[in-house]
C-alpha cells in the first residue's frame, strides 16, 4: 500500500493532561474524507469513531441544546457544526472524559486547517502536533497492534475502550 499516516491519539490526551500542550492543537483535516462536511478535525472524526463507548443513551447527546450531536447510519456519534455552538456541555457530560474541549474551538478561517492530502500542510501539521503523535507507517492496520483505518491514507493508534482493562 505504502506510506500512511499514523496518528497516535493517546499521545494527544497524554499531552493535555501533564500540561505539557500550552497551545491548541493543530486542525488537520482530510478535505476528500466522506462525511466531513464543515472540516472537522481527523482527531475528532478518530475520536468519536475509535474511543467513544457510543452509550446507548448518551449523555453528550441529551445535553446537547441545539441537538448538534447525532449517531450516523453505523452508530458513530458526529458532530454538526452548523448547530453547535461549542458550549462544551456535552465534554461536562461524557462520563467517560472522551470529549475534548479543544475540539469545539471555532476557527474562522479555513487556513487556519491544515489539508492532510497536501504535503507541505501534513509537514506542518507534524511539526504543531506533541512529539511522535504523528508519523509514517508502512504497515497495515492491526487489531493486535490497536492500528485502525480511518481511511486509506490515514491509521490511527488507540485501545477502543471495550479493550480497556
Amino acid at each position: 500500500m505504502g506510506k500512511r499516516v499514523i496518528i497516535d491519539l493517546s499521545k494527544f490526551r497524554d499531552c493535555r493532561t501533564t500540561g505539557e500542550c500550552d497551545k491548541p492543537q493543530p486542525a488537520g483535516v482530510w478535505l476528500g474524507f466522506p462525511d466531513n462536511t464543515g472540516l472537522k478535525t481527523i482527531r475528532e472524526l478518530a475520536i468519536f469513531q475509535f474511543t467513544c463507548r457510543k452509550c446507548e443513551d448518551a449523555p453528550c447527546m441529551t445535553v446537547c441544546p441545539t441537538d448538534a450531536l447525532e449517531r450516523n447510519k453505523d452508530g458513530i456519534i458526529t458532530r454538526a457544526l452548523n448547530l453547535c455552538i461549542s458550549c462544551k456541555s456535552c465534554v461536562t457530560a461524557c462520563p467517560f472524559g472522551t470529549l475534548m474541549t479543544d475540539f469545539f474551538t471555532f476557527t474562522t478561517h479555513v487556513d487556519d486547517y491544515l489539508d492532510l492530502a497536501d504535503e507541505d500542510d501534513l509537514k506542518k501539521f507534524m511539526d504543531q502536533c506533541p512529539e511522535g503523535a504523528v508519523g509514517f507507517t508502512d504497515n497495515e492496520a492491526s487489531e493486535d497492534e490497536n492500528i485502525y483505518p480511518l481511511n486509506e491514507k490515514i491509521l490511527i493508534k488507540e485501545v477502543p475502550w471495550d479493550k480497556l482493562k
